[in-house]
């Protein structure tokens, strides 16, 4: 579909920038001048083009066209023809954008610049008007080379470019999505080229099979550095970094690394909030946990809760502190009979045992159960203000996380 911009602005009457303001709509006019057009009737153009008697320019290739106003009622329908580039010369053209990086990059900023005009030109390819190339047409009943009415257009055209310099590429065959999308192919081109070539290998199945008849052997790993190595520079002053955060961080991440060579990757895939609890977990002082609570907009006895949450359960303590799930009802019920039977050797005291989705509370003593996404029990004592929180690791059973807790509550 050809592409339809709104008519050009009206023009100074006189001056250099008369109808373009861009070296490269000047550069339009100029070409149009040096042609071999009637330079009389080209005058008469000139003329109703600073009038504004030229409608919206619409541009496809090789030819624009718009509706230009005479002395009759009705417009008259005006072209002017420029012919397209050769595929050779558009492989030419193009090789010169792709050749020179400001080419290309002047180009996405919406600029023409000078030196790809005269690159192309040099290399055959004409961007501007040749002298013998413009061809105007129109409807009107002046048998005139050109026309007023198409000779307004020739310079209403200046206008259009200067506001789009890609109009000259739609002209000459190829519209913007067109150009850039042949660079891009001739970039990718170039650097598969350039790219070092991989070998074809084996199919997945042989290698596998190879794999599992002579399983290689793995290098043991290394220990773990006890101490961190400090850094070679202190941070740049005003960064707020502190070098011994910096070490901290650094010992932190190679305990990690150390961790998921060996198999633990269960604090891989952790949100910024649980990785924040983790770190508040290994207890770097004070200031760092004051620091972690502002990071993460948690309160702070809700992120205290949560820590602990890590110390005694890791990620599935988090889990098991934030997220109260349905079970098994039947593994509930198993759970709660073998509760019942601890209890009873106990105490003699009544006991209350109440059951809700993941959790038995023993109310009258402050005490509950957890059950945990990974089957294990966590314990959890109520504090003076009725808070829950967690209070022992986690236990295979359920009677192993009552007891714990009971030991706990000083029962």
């Amino acid at each position: 579909m050809s592409p339809t911009v709104p008519g050009p602005r009206r023009a100074p009457a006189r001056g250099k920038r008369a109808f373009a303001a861009t070296w490269w709509g000047q550069a339009w006019v100029a070409a149009l001048e040096e042609s071999t057009l009637d330079v009389g009737r080209l005058s008469r153009g000139r003329t109703y083009a600073r009038k504004g008697m030229v409608g919206p320019v619409t541009v496809a290739p090789g030819r624009v066209t718009a509706a230009v106003q005479g002395s009759r009622p009705r417009p008259y329908r005006s072209s002017v023809l420029l012919p397209v580039l050769t595929t050779r010369q558009w492989d030419t053209l193009l090789d010169t954008i792709a050749a020179r990086a400001g080419h290309l990059a002047a180009l996405l900023d919406g600029e023409m610049p000078a030196e790809l005009v005269d690159d192309a030109r040099q290399a055959g390819v004409p961007l501007l008007p040749l002298p013998t190339e413009l061809d105007p047409e129109c409807s009107c009943p002046d048998w005139g080379y050109p026309c007023k009415h198409a000779a307004a257009l020739c310079y209403a055209i200046a206008a259009t470019i200067d506001t789009d310099p890609f109009v000259l590429f739609a002209l000459r065959g190829h519209d913007r999505e067109e150009v850039f999308a042949r660079l891009h192919a001739l970039r990718t081109a170039a650097q598969e080229a350039a790219a070092p070539r991989v070998p074809a290998g084996v199919p997945a199945a042989a290698a596998y099979a190879h794999w599992a008849e002579e399983p290689p052997e793995l290098p043991e790993l290394p220990e773990p550095a006890a101490h961190t190595t400090a850094l070679p520079v202190a941070p740049p002053p005003g960064t707020g970094l502190a070098a011994a955060d910096l070490e901290r961080l650094m010992a932190d991440t190679t305990a990690r690394a150390a961790r998921l060579l060996a198999g633990d990757n269960a604090d891989l895939h952790l949100t910024q909030h649980e990785d924040a609890v983790r770190i508040a977990a290994s207890n770097p002082g004070p200031e760092w946990f004051h620091h972690l609570i502002q990071s993460t907009g948690s309160k702070p006895t809700a992120f205290a809760r949560l820590t602990r949450a890590w110390r005694h359960g890791g990620p599935a303590g988090i889990t098991v502190a934030e997220q109260p799930h349905a079970p098994d009802p039947t593994v509930m019920k198993a759970a709660r009979t073998a509760v019942d039977a601890a209890l009873a050797e106990m105490t003699d005291s009544p006991t209350h045992l109440r059951t809700w989705r993941n959790r038995l509370t023993l109310t009258n003593h402050g005490i509950q159960l957890r059950l945990g996404p990974d089957a294990r029990w966590y314990p959890y004592l109520q504090d003076d203000g009725g808070e829950w929180w967690p209070s022992a690791p986690a236990g295979s059973d359920p009677v192993t996380a009552l007891t714990a807790a009971w030991s706990q509550n000083g029962e």
